[in-house]
């Protein structure tokens, strides 16, 4: 049994160094990602991050997947329907109609574009380094599948005649919507994210992925 002097089990200890390291890159970018720093900015003994995660690739492994397991949450709001990756706490239903899908889908952009933008601009950020070493391009690709295999799952029960294929276009559409508002040359000028504006891009959006597949 622990007790108010004992450490953190070791998961915990994963989780709060996997999410200091994201809230590093976020706001420094991958130079400001190192084991000290975490550790520091943690408020772990030195060496804890280390420990736990050797080298700098496995520190940004467990990026990656901590960013999904977040990630996933979020789309839970939007409809849970199965797929690889970590289960979406509390799910919701799958949407049951276009109007429904378009505006959850909007809620989430929103909230990614707003609480949850420091999330985002890390997962940009490492999603280059991905491309840059192939020791990380497997953890990449892992994290990426549950996000596809759920909007998959919602396309077909949308009536979708080829759901894996609009999948990928909807995730290609809404990382290009995410990158634009958040890094994009005219991300700075933009008005704040607007949650009805964010409801008629993803009508069309889905009006289209629909259409095509």
């Amino acid at each position: 049994m622990s007790t108010p002097h004992s450490s953190p089990p070791a998961a915990d200890r994963r989780t709060l160094i996997a999410d200091t390291a994201i809230d590093l890159v976020a706001a420094a970018g991958l130079r400001g990602l190192t084991h000290r720093a975490v550790d520091g900015a943690a408020g772990l003994p030195a060496g804890s991050t280390s420990y736990y995660f050797r080298t700098r690739t496995a520190l940004i492994g467990a990026c990656y997947a901590r960013l999904a397991e977040l990630d996933l949450g979020d789309v839970g709001d939007f409809g849970d329907v199965g797929g690889e990756g970590p289960p979406a706490p509390a799910p919701a239903p799958a949407p049951a109609d276009r109007e429904t899908a378009a505006a959850a889908l909007a809620g989430l952009l929103h909230r990614w574009l707003t609480v949850g933008r420091a999330r985002q601009l890390a997962r940009f950020e490492l999603s280059l380094e991905a491309a840059r070493n192939p020791e990380l391009e497997a953890d990449f690709h892992r994290a990426g599948q549950g996000a596809r295999a759920r909007a998959s799952g919602i396309l077909a029960a949308l009536g979708a005649r080829r759901p894996e294929e609009a999948a990928e276009l909807l995730v290609a559409w809404t990382d290009g919507l995410l990158y634009d508002r958040l890094a994009g040359a005219l991300a700075r000028s933009r008005p704040a994210p607007d949650l009805a504006e964010l409801t008629s891009i993803t009508r069309r959006m889905l009006d289209a992925v629909l259409a095509e597949g």
